[in-house]
């Protein structure tokens, strides 16, 4: 198996590979996104209210749990193959997402792309490290941070604009051209710069038990606290699922030659306290994605359109940071950049406490921008941490176990939090509802909004309120939101522990 060294790369080339890279790494998060605005068309077109939240979990689980078995096999066999097969699934699982007529076939169509997506996800920063020389690589490596903000900036409203002037399916369509002609660039353009280890033996049984784990763990963090309570037996049972094949998958990786995700890894400081500051500072920003949104318009009562465009700082805050960063991290060097960044994320949860139902739009703005600017650093900083901890045959692996985090702590992050926020904000709510404003609220409606938060966020149910109840009610929102901002800033402070736990390295 012939290998060039990333010197021998043509510049042209070179930009290619780097083009074609990012336009699948687009694909995949613009596909996490663009559903959204759809949705509500896509149920009234096929059905099947009841299983509206598995378009999204079922494409997330499949994302998550396929990451680390890509990186593992981009250390064993050529990426060129391995790429052109995870575009392959995704796009072929788009077109035939886009002609579903159930939504149990859109939600198999899901997660089949999910596959695919983390193929890409997983690929995309292998190839884009394996290309650059080391002084690039930072600012390599931050271009797929600015596609993630590009996409969040782009998702919604090109839904929302295909939706409107075409038909849901094209959401899915559209994947098709622009999937083929990354396909084409990285089959014409991709080289191999690495050797691939000899005589790799394919770790079925750690790959087996390693999935299992994921999901079984993921479906806790979905389920609890919205559908199940924490302590039903169905959130048991699933614990002990994670657990069981948790073990055995510890088990399996101590025994196989070529473990998926070697446990000898978690002994290198760079890979095990990388990962972990990573996983807390997902577990932090999402959380501001997932409720922030409520907070603006459910607490302080401003329009979609407001909650979009503050919202939006959170992504532009991440590209922006990521941009800036990798421009500065090789002469910084990762550690220190990493605990900037942390320092910002750590401020910017911290300046959120202060966050009431006067708080402005344009406070919130340049708070959550500090938040994202943050999450720029601390991703760009710990992946580079990651790679550097492990020998240079095993950078699939390391790659991949970083989004693998990344994914993890975003999923941990937003199920922990919505229980917080709901333990929170019902508390409140009954507080509110047993005085002497108890009256003005209908029984069946103050129902409604107790079991369901995001009800407040419905024009038609403010419009019922009067503005005594609903003062009350934002407040009760304001108290979920702020016992949210608490965990955040708790899972900040601990990532800039880690980050200060980073060994001394230059990139």
């Amino acid at each position: 198996m012939s290998t060039l060294p990333y010197t021998a790369i043509p510049a042209k080339s070179r930009n290619l590979i780097i083009c074609a890279s990012l336009l699948a790494l687009f694909l995949g998060a613009l596909d996490a996104l663009v559903m959204s605005a759809a949705m509500p068309t896509i149920v009234a077109d096929l059905g099947g209210l009841h299983l509206y939240s598995w378009v999204y979990s079922a494409y997330l689980l499949a994302r998550t749990v396929s990451l680390p078995i890509f990186g593992k096999l981009a250390d064993i066999y050529r990426k060129k193959p391995l790429y052109v097969v995870s575009i392959l699934i995704f796009v072929l699982s788009s077109l035939a997402a886009g002609f579903a007529k159930s939504m149990l076939f859109l939600i198999v169509c899901r997660a089949i792309q999910g596959i695919g997506a983390g193929g890409n996800f997983a690929l995309v920063y292998i190839v884009l490290t394996d290309i650059s020389p080391p002084e690039e690589r930072g600012k390599t490596l931050s271009l797929g941070s600015f596609i993630w903000g590009l996409a969040s900036v782009l998702g919604p409203t090109m839904g929302g604009f295909i939706v409107a002037y075409f038909s849901w399916p094209w959401i899915f369509f559209i994947n098709v051209p622009l999937g083929v002609l990354s396909l084409t660039g990285v089959s014409l353009y991709l080289l191999e710069t690495r050797e691939k280890k000899k005589k790799a033996i394919i770790d079925y049984s750690g790959a087996l038990t390693l999935s299992i784990t994921v999901l079984s763990l993921l479906f806790i963090f979905l389920l609890a606290g919205r559908n199940h309570a924490w302590n039903s037996p169905r959130i048991l049972m699933l614990w002990v699922v994670t657990i069981v094949f948790g073990v055995l998958f510890y088990t399996a990786e101590r025994r196989a030659k070529e473990p998926i995700l070697p446990i000898s890894f978690f002994k290198l400081r760079g890979f095990s306290v990388g990962n972990a500051a990573v996983f807390l500072s997902s577990f932090a920003i999402f959380s501001f994605f997932g409720f922030a949104p409520l907070f603006i318009q459910g607490a302080l009562g401003k329009s979609p359109v407001a909650v979009g465009t503050t919202v939006l700082s959170l992504s532009l805050g991440w590209s922006i940071g990521s941009l800036v960063l990798g421009r500065l991290v090789h002469r910084w060097g990762s550690k220190k950049s990493a605990a900037v960044g942390a320092i910002f994320l750590s401020t910017g949860c911290a300046f959120t406490l202060t966050f009431s139902t006067a708080t402005s739009m344009t406070t919130c703005f340049w708070v959550f921008a500090q938040v994202g600017i943050g999450m720029g650093f601390v991703v760009l900083a710990t992946v580079l941490v990651v790679q550097n901890s492990v020998d240079p045959s095993d950078l699939g692996v390391a790659t991949a176990s970083h989004q693998f985090f990344r994914n993890l702590g975003a999923t941990v992050g937003i199920g922990i939090c919505g229980s917080i926020f709901t333990s929170g904000f019902s508390t409140e709510l009954q507080s509110a509802l047993a005085g002497s404003h108890a009256g003005k609220l209908p029984e069946a409606l103050a129902g409604q909004i107790l079991r369901n938060a995001d009800s407040l966020l419905r024009p038609e149910i403010r419009a019922q309120l009067s503005s005594e109840v609903l003062l009350h009610l934002n407040q009760a929102v304001a108290h979920g939101a702020l016992l949210v901002f608490w965990t955040t800033l708790a899972a900040a402070i601990v990532c800039l522990i880690c980050c200060l736990l980073l060994p001394r390295e230059r990139i």
